[in-house]
């Protein structure tokens, strides 16, 4: 209902489980999935995973809906490939605004959210399984775009990176797309993931 509502959104299939989900992403070809992770079967994660690697879903967006917005599985969700996180509680306006911001290719991952979650991350004693820290994952950016991706990582958005560097907003998103290029990465999620692996801190 509140989607909707909304006159340049559309519902075109609804999943109860994430088997389903997948099923579904095939048939409908929906542009954003809100996928709730603590579902039946196969859950969210395992669902975002075979999304996000079908080669014929490559421009559909996932948008991960938790109980809490810093949720012990979302650095898994990031991983797995979805665009953004969201709480439950989020109002209607702010979640149709999310899928529009998704939709069009952005991530949705609020500083607050980020910074708790990847201090959470961090303070683990028994860190989650995947790959060790790599340095060398960085190796083909410039300096600039190291000291980018690391300010990005810790939640900050484009508009506070350029005030902390006396740069131009634009000149902070053209050095993150350029990042995002070399390193293969989907979007401003896969930043914040990637840059962890390797170990990256800002200065």
């Amino acid at each position: 209902m509140i989607i909707d509502s909304a006159p340049d959104l559309h519902v075109v299939a609804e999943a109860g489980t994430g088997g389903e989900a997948v099923r579904l992403a095939r048939e409908s070809r929906a542009d954003v999935i809100l996928m709730d992770i603590r579902m039946p079967g196969l859950d969210g994660l395992a669902a975002t995973r075979r999304i996000t690697a079908d080669d014929d879903l490559a421009g559909v967006k996932v948008l991960i809906l938790t109980t809490f917005e810093v949720d012990e599985y979302v650095f898994e969700a990031l991983r797995s490939g979805a665009s953004g996180f969201l709480g439950k509680g989020t109002r209607p306006e702010a979640l149709i605004e999310a899928i529009r911001t998704v939709a069009r290719g952005e991530t949705l991952l609020s500083p607050a959210a980020t910074r708790g979650l990847i201090a959470r991350y961090l303070t683990l004693d028994k860190p989650r399984p995947g790959p060790a820290a790599n340095p060398r994952l960085l190796e083909g950016l410039t300096e600039r775009e190291r000291e980018i991706v690391a300010l990005i990582a810790t939640g900050m958005s484009n508009t506070e990176i350029a005030e902390q560097l006396t740069l131009s907003p634009l000149t902070v998103k053209t050095h993150a797309n350029h990042a995002m290029t070399k390193l293969g990465a989907r979007d401003r999620a896969q930043l914040v993931v990637l840059a962890y692996q390797a170990g990256l801190r800002p200065a």
